[in-house]
């Protein structure tokens, strides 16, 4: 029986496993204690809580509770189904824990956050015979995002003497990469000697996971003299090679796949599919999809789907939605979801809420995603009506707690012009969110409707709610004032991000401050201000050159007028309104100067014309 059940959960048949066992329970075959550390497994892998506790009662029932290896076992159990209790429990239960023991009693801590409790685990160690190894360290980083936990493991794996150990490193690899500590992983692993090809795609993929995807090809390319590429490493090395959109490497890891045969591997292929569509080579892409046959699963389907829709080929992703469906494939949310936000994205809002509506008969919910895509699709073409709609939605099904779906109402309303009722959506929030994206959109909405005083309001109420503003907040409320002519108010706010709250200005924060600051004639402050902007763009001095000849300062105007000859040397035009600066200062022979300057750099202004309709 014991051998059964072992084949069982080893082939991943595991209630097959637990009903043999029921099956056999009242039979004269004697039970061992080795029948139930599979069976434990078996329950883990279900997430079968009242099944594990009734084969932990059989265990004391036939006398095995105090065996270590099945003890171990439950313990392992116990911590998968977070029934941290009882693990503990069974634990103090063993009357001479061995190494497995503890470390699973480690493994489990960490992998449910006690990542302190594990580390005290380690006490056990002290003064008795039992010596940590290299799984001791891997289960006490199973699951660690605390860098300072992480580097606590990584001093005892020195200590230890298990660093290089191959299994140690990997994990501490990924602990480092988990709390996105790239340049401590990119140190142990060019230490590590052996490495194999886990160590190389825990690497890989943790890189990957941080965004850095330019190394995750060069890790890829060092890699491929000493070990062959498994399915995991080519799959994250496509992902990478499709964020960079480097068609060419996709084609060279394309062709290498063809190599070593792995073209019908089914993620493999998926992941081909994703490189090719997201480099906008839909064809290539298709082609992939088409060969693999039998070997797609609905991820394949819907990864094809989503790259018709990234690359405006939205007739056959409606097709290829119908042979899913009529190949015997259901549909899931992943799949809606890809045709729903494609139309929006593409402002197909008709086609998108056909969709929608089909997703709302099948019994399928929608994701956040979809639904604040709708609205964004709402908010662009100003449609109130549908956008109401998808609100009634979200109404009837109490979804309006998420704050991405409230910002993405809030913006629709504001867009369509319905001021009052984004306010009144924002009032009904019981708590207002932490998150200032909420807080930017009314702000910004205020502003676009001409409510700048009700701008200012939110704003205001913002900093009384002790939300922390970020740069966004800082673009809205310049775009306010801008809009409005609020020039004193745009340099109190600008002077309270940076002073109290810390932001650092972006260049086009300098800017809009630059041309508030010259529009109000203050071209002093505005001069003094461009020199903190690390590349000023032209308009930002042609504001400034306008400003000058508004408030008729020659100086300021000479200055522009030369920035602006040196970005735009085939410009007449800053000649041209420095010389009616002149003019209007009765400075005939700069003025005349200037013209000849125009003249002998041969700078024609185009002649300005006009065009009649004629019936």
């Amino acid at each position: 029986m014991k051998n059964q059940i072992t084949k069982l959960v080893a082939n991943g048949l595991y209630k097959e496993a637990i009903n043999l066992y029921s099956q056999l329970l009242s039979s004269s075959i004697c039970h061992t204690k080795f029948t139930f550390p599979s069976l434990f497994k078996a329950c883990a892998k279900l997430r079968a809580i009242p099944q594990g506790q009734i084969l932990h009662t059989q265990l004391i029932k036939y006398g095995f509770d105090s065996d270590v290896y099945a003890a171990t076992s439950l313990i392992d159990m116990y911590m998968k189904l977070t029934l941290v209790d009882s693990a503990l429990k069974v634990f103090d239960g063993i009357p001479q824990p061995n190494i497995a023991s503890v470390n699973a009693g480690i493994s489990g801590f960490s992998q449910n956050g006690y990542h302190v409790e594990a580390f005290r685990m380690f006490g056990l160690f002290s003064g008795s015979e039992l010596r940590p190894d290299s799984v001791t360290i891997a289960s006490g980083l199973s699951g660690c995002v605390n860098i300072n936990h992480g580097v606590q493991m990584h001093c005892w794996a020195i200590k230890i003497g298990v660093e290089m150990d191959i299994y140690a490193s990997t994990s501490l690899l990924t602990m480092y990469l988990n709390c996105a500590d790239c340049v401590s992983a990119t140190r142990l692993f060019e230490l590590v000697p052996n490495k194999n090809v886990v160590c190389y795609n825990a690497f890989i993929s943790g890189l990957l996971q941080n965004g850095v995807e330019e190394v995750v090809l060069d890790v890829f390319k060092q890699m491929l003299p000493d070990k062959e590429p498994n399915a995991v490493t080519l799959i994250s090395v496509l992902s990478a090679t499709a964020n960079l959109k480097n068609v060419k490497f996709g084609r060279q890891v394309h062709g290498f796949i063809v190599k070593i045969e792995l073209q019908s591997h089914t993620m493999v292929g998926t992941a081909l599919v994703d490189m090719y569509s997201k480099c906008y080579f839909w064809l290539c892409a298709y082609e992939i999809f088409k060969e693999l046959g039998g070997n797609r699963n609905l991820i394949t389907w819907n990864s094809m789907i989503t790259g018709m829709m990234l690359n405006e080929q939205t007739e056959k992703a409606v097709d290829l939605f119908v042979e899913l469906e009529s190949g015997g494939l259901k549909p899931d949310s992943a799949t809606w979801n890809s045709m729903i936000i494609g139309f929006s994205l593409l402002q197909k809002e008709a086609e998108a809420f056909m969709f929608f509506r089909k997703m709302l008969s099948a019994g399928v919910v929608p994701s956040v995603k979809s639904i604040t895509s709708l609205l964004t699709a709402c908010s662009s073409l100003s449609s109130l009506r549908c956008g109401q709609e998808i609100h009634g939605y979200i109404f009837r099904t109490e979804n309006i707690i998420d704050e991405f779906i409230v910002t993405a109402i809030i913006d629709m309303y504001m867009k369509c012009g319905q001021f009052p009722l984004a306010q009144k959506v924002f009032d009904q929030l019981e708590v207002k969110y932490d998150d200032p994206a909420v807080w930017n959109v009314m702000i910004s909405g205020y502003g676009r409707n001409g409510k700048g005083e009700a701008a200012f309001e939110i704003f205001s109420l913002m900093l009384m709610e002790k939300v922390q503003p970020n740069s966004a907040t800082l673009n809205c409320m310049l775009s306010v004032c801008s809009h409005i002519g609020k020039f004193e108010k745009a340099w109190q706010v600008f002077n309270l991000m940076v002073t109290d709250f810390g932001l650092t200005p972006t260049p086009k924060q300098l800017n809009i401050m630059v041309d508030l600051l010259a529009r109000s004639g203050q071209l002093d402050e505005a001069r003094e201000l461009l020199q903190l902007i690390p590349e000023t763009s032209a308009s930002v001095f042609a504001s400034l050159l306008a400003a000058s000849e508004h408030f008729s300062n020659a100086k300021v105007g000479e200055e522009m007028t030369k920035k602006l000859s040196e970005l735009e040397p085939e410009n007449p035009v800053p000649f041209v309104i420095l010389s009616n600066l002149y003019a209007r200062q009765g400075r005939w022979d700069d003025a005349e100067r200037i013209r000849e300057t125009i003249d002998e750099r041969e700078l024609k202004k185009l002649p300005g014309y006009s065009t009649v309709g004629v019936t």
